[in-house]
């Protein structure tokens, strides 16, 4: 078995092609829509990586990172790499999600390349 990434996205269309492009590359992928539903999918999951958009309803990226990273509930999962694959390209933004734990953040449109670069330098 691949590792596992989740992918955290509102857009439906994000998450069918970041899916695609992992499954692709051998890595087997759960979806999530937001940080609710991904807490909920991480509930008994093993999951090596998380992909996760920052501007969701119900909870946000930002949130859904603070949770896992500093929630006993989550405590498997503090030290999942996360990568924040978003919109959002205000420095103040950047530097909370960094600040709390994301590894990485890129910005929409992205270069699949460039992603399954940085996933796969964290999972080395």
């Amino acid at each position: 078995m691949g590792k596992q990434i989740l992918i955290v996205d509102d857009a439906e269309a994000i998450r069918q092609t970041v899916s695609f492009y992992l499954t692709e590359n051998g890595y087997d992928v759960l979806e999530a829509r937001d940080g609710v539903d991904a807490l909920n999918l991480l509930d008994g999951k093993a999951v090596d990586l998380i992909v996760s958009d920052v501007n969701m309803p119900t909870l946000d990226g930002i949130e859904f990172l603070k949770k896992v990273k500093n929630d006993d509930k989550y405590a498997k999962y503090k030290f999942t790499p996360f990568i924040m694959l978003t919109t959002e390209s205000n420095d103040a933004k950047i530097q909370e999600g960094k600040k709390e734990g994301a590894k990485a953040w890129m910005v929409k449109p992205f270069k699949p390349e460039l992603l399954l670069e940085a996933i796969k330098k964290l999972l080395t």
